[in-house]
């Protein structure tokens, strides 16, 4: 076997060393493809796995940790929910449609394998700046990509996020995140158990689409990534429907003893993963296996990744059982070969064994990197950088109006209004809010859902950056009245054999761990994506969180909004934020620098269980947290939300200037709204918790007006005003 073919296959010379002594011999050609795509980055986690394992991921609450499909949280009366994100960013930056529609397609796949309904959607998008033609083709291609495949499959897409920086120029980051409901006594696995149960593949034929795409993955961008659309595979979400209905059909009816989808690395990763969790093995006879193209050799077969198939392990007994339910969904059903218990995976073509290897050779035994890491040179010279040095506005409110025109912080219903969000009629919060709430059919409970991250905290301090992405998704959970249970997350980083990259990800997992122990919201699961880099320039460092929370009645829900006019206007948390990393930072004066201030982790964690008692008890009105723009953007989206104006007076505390009193950034600080016949209530029930707390002011008429100490308004603008600013940029830049 020629060394080189190894190397074009992603390999490196040691992994091949290592193969050649797993296997006593050279590999054939489709051995060493099984290889190249079980030991990449994306399948494997040889670079990531021993940093992960700082993650905290058990619990009370947690049925079904990392190492499945999705992870399970169970919600009491018997039920449970699966919820995971993953990305799609490589086939998005080259396919922008196909790889957002079958980033979801891949996504919802793995929420119907543990046995759950999807219910909700959401994404996490990242984009250049929006006045390049390619990003905006990029931008249109991908959020249309998400819509199509979401409407035409029935689940809704209920929030998200969507971020804008030079930094993902070259490289967008579109992550996805499903959640699913089940009966927590009847979870599916993804294991091959029984020797001589059957084996079978349903759902769409096989095609040449997506070969190698998980290798695509693993490596960066370049100017020959455009040739690579092949590694793109196509999405049908109507098939995928049929293939929904069917798989939940026979999994409810307990007729199917292991199940997985065919998403990267197809049938290597499905017949491999199944063999390996169950301690079995399995005959694969690939002349049985449908496929829509003529002459497709096994190397093909085996390294598909087409989408909307399914690999069944069925008792024998069941098999006529099963085959009615798909055949009645109009849906391709091959039996393609049968368990053993030899732990081996024994490939046939045309009666001809082409491949033979142990499964776990290929799960279990691909290697695992500790790689070096430094410190970047950049990170001691922003953290120094002097604030001072910031010239303030001479008019405020022209600032106010320039942040909420920033593409990071202005409307975002220009992408939301292309999904469908109320499809299923359980949506109770959708895109918009703080966090998106859906109802539970049957029952008096609610969840609560939301995926954050801010790439550029996490460049200037990967550390903090990354506690402060599971506080936001907690704190926006928190907001709309639900306990935060757990997080799945997506980590999207460079090249991770670049030391500086590498440390960056070393510091943000245990940023991201600290906080998870603190808040009491294991880590059920995820991906790492790596290699996000174009030419050789990373993006920023951008792990996402994505939060569930629960809401054990719905009726006690909040949303971000003012209520009515005369409520209170408090403010949980310190009054004065940081100008470091913030949004009005870099869009009003193109710094990206400053030192944040450490989060206080045991202060978050007191800030929720607050909330989600002032929920309960109904003693506020509205809340809404404040993160990009600090507070006065915070004011005015809770105006827009509502339809209501304020009347905010500020105290102005020594040495805080008025900008970063107006835009600094800060954790754990939310906005409150609180009736008149509740305001003591609240008092009480505020004092009884070690947080700050401050009274701003009243919601009131149609204006948004700020003083400080009652002197003459520093910002005196009009509703409508503010709000055609913060709703023109990003429909301008399409138009």
């Amino acid at each position: 076997m020629s060394e080189q073919l190894h190397q074009k296959m992603g390999l490196s010379d040691q992994e091949y060393a290592l193969i050649l002594h797993l296997m006593g011999r050279e590999p054939n050609e489709l051995e060493l493809g099984m290889f190249s795509v079980m030991w990449s980055e994306h399948c494997s986690y040889k670079c990531s796995k021993k940093v992960l394992q700082s993650l905290p991921t058990e619990g009370d609450q947690i049925l079904l940790g990392p190492g499945e499909n999705a992870g399970i949280v169970d919600i009491g009366e018997g039920l449970a929910v699966a919820f995971k994100m993953e990305s799609h960013n490589h086939p998005s930056a080259i396919e922008p449609y196909q790889g957002a529609a079958t980033g979801v397609g891949g996504i919802v796949r793995d929420i119907f394998t543990m046995g759950a309904r999807p219910i909700a959607l959401l994404n996490s998008l990242r984009f250049g700046p929006l006045h390049y033609p390619r990003v905006q083709y990029l931008f249109e291609g991908v959020v249309a990509g998400i819509a199509g495949y979401g409407n035409c499959i029935g689940i809704p897409t209920v929030g998200g996020e969507t971020w804008f920086d030079p930094a993902y120029q070259g490289n967008p980051l579109v992550n996805v995140m499903c959640a699913g409901v089940l009966p927590a006594s009847r979870i599916a696995r993804g294991q091959a158990r029984g020797p001589g149960n059957t084996v079978i593949l349903v759902g769409a034929r096989t095609g040449r689409d997506g070969l190698h795409g998980v290798t695509f993955a693993s490596e960066g961008l370049d100017e020959t990534s455009e040739a690579q659309r092949p590694a793109v595979q196509v999405g049908d979400p109507f098939m995928e429907k049929l293939l929904l209905e069917a798989c939940l059909e026979a999994i409810e009816k307990e007729l199917v003893a292991g199940i997985q989808d065919l998403g990267g690395a197809g049938l290597t990763c499905a017949t491999s993963e199944m063999s390996s969790r169950a301690g079995s093995g399995m005959i694969i006879h690939l002349d049985r296996v449908p496929c829509r193209e003529e002459d497709m050799s096994p190397y093909e077969i085996m390294l598909s990744e087409s989408q909307e198939r399914m690999l069944l392990v069925v008792e024998n007994e069941n098999i006529k059982a099963v085959q009615d339910i798909f055949t009645r969904w109009g849906l391709e059903f091959s039996a393609i070969g049968q368990v053993t218990g030899d732990g081996l995976l024994q490939i046939y073509h045309r009666g001809e064994k082409v491949g033979e290897l142990a499964a776990d050779f290929l799960c279990e035994n691909a290697p695992v990197y500790d790689l070096p890491d430094q410190e970047p040179p950049y990170y001691q010279k922003l953290k120094s950088y002097d604030m001072q040095a910031v010239p303030q506005p001479d008019d405020l409110e022209e600032a106010f109006l320039e942040l909420l025109a920033s593409p990071n912080i202005a409307s975002k219903q220009w992408i939301y209004r292309q999904y469908d969000y109320m499809v299923r009629t359980c949506t109770a919060q959708g895109p918009g809010g703080d966090a998106a709430v859906l109802r539970i059919r049957g029952t008096a409970k609610g969840l609560a859902f939301s995926a954050d991250g801010n790439g550029r905290y996490v460049y200037l301090d990967p550390y903090k950056g990354g506690m402060i992405a599971v506080l936001e998704a907690a704190r926006n959970v928190a907001a709309a009245g639900a306990k935060p249970l757990a997080i799945t997350n997506c980590l999207n980083f460079g090249n991770p054999t670049r030391p500086q990259i590498y440390w960056q990800f070393k510091h943000a997992v245990k940023g991201m761990a600290e906080a998870c122990r603190a808040l009491g919201t294991p880590v059920t699961g995820g991906n790492v994506s790596f290699y996000n880099e174009t030419s050789g320039e990373a993006i920023f460092p951008t792990p996402v969180v994505g939060m569930l929370g629960l809401l054990e009645n719905l009726s006690c829900q909040v949303q971000k909004g003012w209520r009515r006019a005369s409520d209170r206007v408090y403010l949980l948390g310190d009054l004065a934020g940081s100008l470091a990393g913030s949004e009005y930072l870099y869009a009003l004066h193109g710094v990206l620098a400053g030192d944040m201030p450490l989060p206080d982790l045991e202060r978050a964690a007191f800030l929720h269980q607050f909330l989600g008692e002032a929920a309960a008890s109904k003693v506020i009105t509205s809340a809404h947290d404040l993160s990009d723009g600090g507070l006065l953007t915070a004011l005015a989206e809770a105006s827009f939300a509502g339809g209501f104006g304020v009347e905010i007076s500020l105290p102005h505390p020594e040495n805080v200037r008025l900008d970063e009193l107006l835009f600094g950034e800060g954790q754990s600080r939310v906005l409150v709204g609180v009736s008149l016949e509740k305001e003591r209530d609240f008092l009480t029930l505020i004092r009884s918790y070690q947080l700050p707390w401050q009274l701003l002011g009243e919601v009131k008429g149609e204006k948004l007006t700020v003083r400080i100490q009652e002197e003459e308004p520093l910002i005196d603008l009009s509703l409508e005003r503010v709000k055609a600013a913060w709703e023109e940029v990003i429909s301008c830049c399409l138009d």
